[in-house]
């Protein structure tokens, strides 16, 4: 470790300076961006500019810290808090720019970075978090909250401050924090090292097809995808289909070919299972037990206690209850569905008992029969460009706000662009990114984060820039980019953390935007869903991508229909994953783990049918074990609660209702973590919801 860290001090000297004394080459990561809003410069930045970047964002960032401890007045809210959330600001820039390129278009050498940084930024965030001097100015201060005369922002902030450095470890003793310390070490590189091999395990498979009559049942779409991905790889007359999103679905949902489906699926479950290299179960098993280990050095019985504290849940037994209440329903019409789609199958001739890479294939195969729907009659009105317009004028319907495209920004990749968001008088808001095509460079998923935080702290007002990823239908060579309904979802989706970033209004960055309760966080992200599927919405932007003509009656009237169905089967797959997660982070005892054995047996207990594939097997289960989502997966559904009934609110108001939107806007997107998140939401809505709004939604009990 010395051996490396002089390295890399020698390396820092190297790009600032020269031993002749030439004019020092500047570093574009640790000067003023002069680009349109403090933009990053991608056309300037290189892979070596990174390492010499956080080294001195890091040097910074102690001198900072230590300015604020070694104040000899007495602690006061604008001397300790005020002035902390003023640090590591060229830390914060340089991570914002590398993290998301790590996840969005990574490449050996940042993977490289990554590993030796991983260590260097754990030992620095415990540092900072683990520093007696630096508590002992927060635990004053927390100490007199009452007595401070502070907002209740302020009042939010230095509750936090306080919570999260014990949370952290400042109340140990110096044994136990070196121990904390290895653990946080050993947590980040584990958790690095996962995601390294779902991506490496996920770009090293293909399903090469070089028989036409292998493609039976595939859309022509599909097909020519596949031609195109064979050519890239260098295959002559033959098809490639991967384990990416957009390449997969096809074959689950129309190959009639089921050894085809089985391979697929069978590839895609077990992503780092497969004894090599890339194996991710070892990982897995340290993981819960380093997790459980930090819990109960903290004070915690358990890592879903220590973390659930700051949720909106507070406790593992009432995320159990939650999702019980669901899974029962659920299960039962799971159950249902399953009898219906083993009709359909033994009609076609089928009469073996259906696997999980029949459940898609069968259950499309009924929607065509009951509603005479299927996925590829609604791609010809979801060309990319048109829906992107779509979304662009339901937030404008909605809130007001412009969106301008600016050339002038530089990106990462060709696909990138770059919005400018402004207020109905022409007020700028924030800037976006939008990267929505897969490649092996990205991540599997959909995800939006920060560049830059909105604040405003002693009137030096910071507006934000944030990004949306995806990995949605590509264009090819004879069609553009013509994607599925449920990515149209997942683009609206996203857009609704962007939102909730954008629009921030808040002092302190630490609260701002998405920095909120983890399962309030899905709130105005799965909102913006219920838009999509609105008939007056699907006439503004889904029109046919030949004709120009807008998407027939008929249609949006059987996407209505159908919006209930395969939901216990869609309900099952996402809580199977919620209780995984739950069950890892409740082991409450440092005992040996094998993952397959872990997993086999809560799905047993739970009387999971095998005819439903889990949606997230422990080995590619990123959210949990490379994500911020460990005991907090069960959030999606439990802001679908709270979205369901906040979109009764514009329901009943109209959808683009000014007053309603206004209200979500000043009470919920705005307002970041300020306040408790149920404080916010009823003051929106005027009361709290419940469950049996999503079950009705879901059509998992009666209306």
């Amino acid at each position: 470790m010395k051996k490396l860290i002089v390295i890399l001090f020698l390396l820092t000297i190297a790009v600032f300076s020269n031993n002749e004394g030439e004019k020092k080459v500047e570093n574009p990561l640790l000067v003023e961006w002069k680009t349109p809003f403090g933009t990053p410069p991608f056309d300037l930045v290189k892979n070596e500019h990174f390492m010499p970047a956080f080294l001195e964002g890091m040097k910074k960032h102690r001198e900072e810290v230590d300015a604020i401890i070694n104040n000899i007045e007495e602690p006061t809210f604008a001397n300790t808090i005020e002035a902390f959330e003023k640090t590591g600001q060229i830390l914060d820039k340089v991570s914002g720019v590398f993290f998301h390129l790590s996840g969005a278009h990574t490449n050996p050498e940042i993977q490289k970075i990554s590993q030796e940084l991983s260590p260097l930024l754990s030992k620095h965030s415990d540092d900072i978090n683990l520093n007696p001097k630096l508590f002992e100015r927060i635990k004053i201060l927390f100490n007199k909250i009452d007595k401070l005369n502070l907002s209740a922002e302020q009042k939010t902030l230095l509750d936090k401050y306080y919570k999260n450095f014990v949370r952290s470890g400042a109340d140990l003793n110096e044994a136990d924090k070196e121990k904390l310390r290895k653990i946080n070490e050993e947590l980040s590189l584990n958790s690095l090292k996962f995601r390294e091999n779902v991506l490496k395990e996920t770009n090293a498979f293909e399903l090469i097809i070089d028989k036409e009559e292998d493609l039976s049942g595939l859309p022509p779409s599909a097909i020519q995808a596949a031609l195109e991905e064979a050519h890239k790889r260098g295959y002559e007359n033959k098809w490639v289909f991967t384990l990416q999103a957009p390449s997969m679905r096809p074959i689950m949902l129309y190959s009639d070919k089921r050894e085809l489906r089985e391979k697929l699926f069978k590839a895609s479950s077990l992503k780092a299972n497969n004894n090599n290299e890339f194996d991710n179960k070892k990982i897995v098993e340290q993981m819960v037990l380093l997790r459980l280990k930090r819990a109960n050095l903290l004070g915690y019985k358990t890592h879903a206690d220590f973390v659930l504290e700051r949720y909106m849940a507070k406790d593992p037994n009432t995320v159990y209850d939650f999702l019980m209440k669901i899974w029962e329903p659920a299960l039962k019409k799971a159950k249902i569905e399953l009898e219906e789609l083993t009709a359909i199958a033994k009609k076609e001739g089928n009469n073996e008992p259906l696997a999980p890479w029949d459940w898609s294939y069968y259950a499309e195969k009924l929607k065509k029969e009951k509603y005479d729907l299927d996925e590829e009659m609604l791609r010809p009105y979801f060309r990319i460009e048109n829906v992107i317009d779509g979304l662009f004028t339901v937030v404008n319907k909605l809130y007001g706000f412009t969106f301008t495209e600016r050339k002038d920004i530089p990106t990462y990749h060709p696909d990138v662009r770059v919005f400018e968001m402004k207020e109905a008088n022409g007020d700028h808001v924030g800037i976006i990114y939008t990267d929505y095509f897969p490649r092996e460079s990205k991540r599997a998923g959909a995800w939006m984060d920060n560049y830059r935080n909105q604040s405003n702290i002693a009137g030096e007002y910071v507006s934000p820039i944030v990004f949306n990823t995806g990995n949605f239908t590509k264009p090819t060579k004879d069609k553009p980019a013509l994607i599925t309904f449920g990515e149209v979802e997942t683009m609206f989706h996203e857009f609704g953390h962007a939102l909730h970033g954008l629009l921030s209004k808040v002092t302190y960055p630490s609260l701002s935007g998405t920095n909120v309760a983890w399962d309030f966080v899905e709130l105005p992200s799965q909102i913006m869903e219920h838009w999509v599927s609105e008939p007056q919405v699907l006439k503004m932007f889904a029109k046919h991508y030949e004709t120009g003509e807008p998407m027939p009656d008929e249609l949006i009237e059987k996407i209505q229909k159908v919006s209930k169905f395969n939901q216990g089967f869609a309900t099952v797959s996402y809580l199977s994953a919620s209780l995984l997660d739950m069950n890892y982070h409740t082991v409450a005892q440092e005992k040996p783990i094998s993952v397959d054995d872990f997993e086999n047996e809560l799905f047993e207990k739970l009387g999971l049918m095998p005819e439903i594939g889990v949606r997230y097997r422990s080995t590619f289960f990123s959210h949990i074990f490379a994500g911020g989502y460990s005991s907090g997966y069960y959030s999606y559904i439990w802001a679908e609660v709270l979205d369901t009934d906040a979109f009764d609110a514009f329901k009943e108001n109209g959808i683009f209702d000014s007053k309603t939107a206004a209200a979500f806007r000043n009470n919920i997107l705005s307002k970041g973590g300020t306040e408790e998140a149920m404080t916010l939401y009823k003051r929106f809505r005027g009361k709290e919801p419940n469950v049996e709004g999503l079950l009705k939604r879901r059509g998992l009990i009666e209306e």
